[in-house]
Parts: structure tokens; sequence; C-alpha cells
């Protein structure tokens, strides 16, 4: 009998792009035969990871997880939603979410982590979760924020299970401030980034390109009126102000009151709770965003 080494497991899966787990239980069966293992693996019927690997997988879960002055939101995307409801497939998000947090959101260090309780990586365990759950799965990204002295906030919409849903939200807050209120107003800026998707957090943080193409078909828009070029200049002003509420979070209207600016929001809250208060970040996941469906 062939001795069943990590070398042949991984040989194996290679070659067949199945779960690790299944991969040893093949080459037991067959006593460490390579060639039995693929051959028993196809009479077995298990569907290989590399055949369902070109199909599209747009629907899942994001994730959300804080601990105190560090947050994560991770998202890993299944073939139908019907998958979101799988409690293993759940608990795989749950568990990603908290090594992300260790990790930062480095999607290198997360794939390459060691997966609790398996004798393997995330990379793998998702692979053995693509044999056993029998649809393409992908560990799509995930991202991290801190502060030193405050809190990560966070918001999840549509939630299909406690920090799992469809939109996963974090808001970071500097201050001193008492963290239960601090809290109370974070998750509503979170819920606020859930509604309202800004781009950035201010006008300052735009993509300069971005705005140069706003600014030049403004322009256009504004030059077809006839009107002389000063006034031309006012005109895409104003427009561009009109722009920054839309894509500026600091900027935006408030979704919970419909008429003040988030960046005075903030500033009331700093003079209510007498402490300073500076919003320094946020990261808004939808699940599915820029995932060809057709």
């Amino acid at each position: 009998m062939t001795e069943i080494t990590a070398a042949l497991v991984k040989e194996l899966r290679e070659r067949t792009g199945v779960g690790m787990m299944d991969c040893k239980k093949a080459l037991t069966e067959t006593g460490g035969d390579l060639e039995g293992a693929v051959d028993w693996l196809r009479r077995e019927g298990i569907a290989t990871a590399s055949k369902k690997a070109g199909r599209v997988a747009a629907e899942g879960l994001v994730g959300a997880l804080v601990d105190g002055g560090r947050g994560v939101v991770v998202e890993v995307n299944s073939e139908t939603d019907f998958v979101a409801r799988n409690e293993t497939f759940q608990e795989f998000v749950n568990t990603v979410g908290g090594l992300a947090l260790e990790a930062g959101g480095d999607m290198d260090a997360l794939r390459a982590a060691a997966y609790p309780g398996f004798d393997g990586t995330v990379g793998e365990k998702l692979t053995d979760l693509i044999a056993s759950i029998g649809e393409n799965l992908q560990l799509r990204r995930a991202q991290g924020l801190s502060v030193e002295n405050g809190l990560v906030a966070t918001y999840t919409h549509n939630a299909a299970a406690p920090g799992l849903g469809t939109i996963g939200v974090l808001v970071a807050l500097e201050s001193a401030a008492d963290a239960t209120k601090l809290a109370a107003l974070g998750k509503q800026l979170a819920m606020h980034v859930a509604a309202a998707s800004p781009q950035a957090l201010s006008v300052e943080a735009l993509d300069p390109d971005l705005l140069a193409r706003e600014r030049s078909v403004l322009s256009d828009q504004a030059r077809s009126s006839g009107k002389p070029e000063d006034i031309v200049e006012k005109m895409v002003e104003g427009r561009l102000r009109k722009f920054y509420e839309e894509v500026a979070l600091l900027e935006q209207i408030y979704v919970v009151d419909g008429e003040t600016r988030v960046a005075k929001v903030v500033e009331d809250a700093a003079k209510d709770l007498g402490e300073e208060i500076r919003l320094s970040g946020f990261v808004r996941f939808a699940l599915g965003e820029g995932v060809g469906r057709d």
C-alpha cells in the first residue's frame, strides 16, 4: 500500500479540483493508487471544483464583524441565494470574517490562514465546500478599518443571520466620547452609508478622474444653454456642489432626518457628547456588485 502523503493528496486535488477531505478518502479507498483515486471520485459522482469555477457566482453573503477599534467586511459568493440560507455556508462566512479581522483584510493572508477545526487553509476549506455544497463559491474580497481611539461601528442590511446580509458597512469614528453613545451614532451613520452608497468620505477623497469627467459633462451641458462663459462657470460650480452631495459622505444629506449634512450631524454629536468626533473612514460592500450575471 502506497503511503498517503500530503504531496499525494495535493497532486490529486490539483488534477481533479476536489476538496482535500474527499481526496484523502479516495486515496484511502484505493490504497494510495492515484489513478484509481481519480476513477473512484468519478464513480462516486463527486463534481470537481474546476468544473464549477467558470459559473457565475453573484449571490451569497456579506459578513461584517467588529471588535472595538477594528472591523472587517468580507464577501463570499455563491451561484444561488438558496446557499445563503445554508448553515454550513453561514458558518464559513462568519469564520472567514473572524480570520479576516486578524489578517486586517489582506486577501492573500486570509486565503493562506489555517481554518479552525480543519486540516488545511481557508482556500482549501473553500474547495471542500464547493464539493459538498455543489456550487461555485468565491471568496471575493475583504477590507478592514481600524482606529486608535474610538470605535468601528457596523450595520448589515437584509440580514440572513447576525452580521450576515446583502450589504455590509463599517464606519470608523475617532473619539474619546462615551462608547455606548458613540456606537449608537456609528450604527446610524452605517445605516446611512448602506442607503446612500457614497463613493468617498469627502470631496478631497474623490477620484480626480471622476471629478474631471463630471466637470467636463456639466460644462458641455451648461454651454449648450448659450449663456456667457462666466455664467457657465457659475452654473457648473452649482451643479458640482449638487454632485458632491450625491457622492461624498460628509456632504450627503443625512437619511435619518432628510435635511442635515452628515458633517453637521457629526459636529452636533460632538457638542452633545462633549468630545471631538472624527468620521475617519467607511467601507460598504453590496453583494454581487460588479459581478457579471449574464
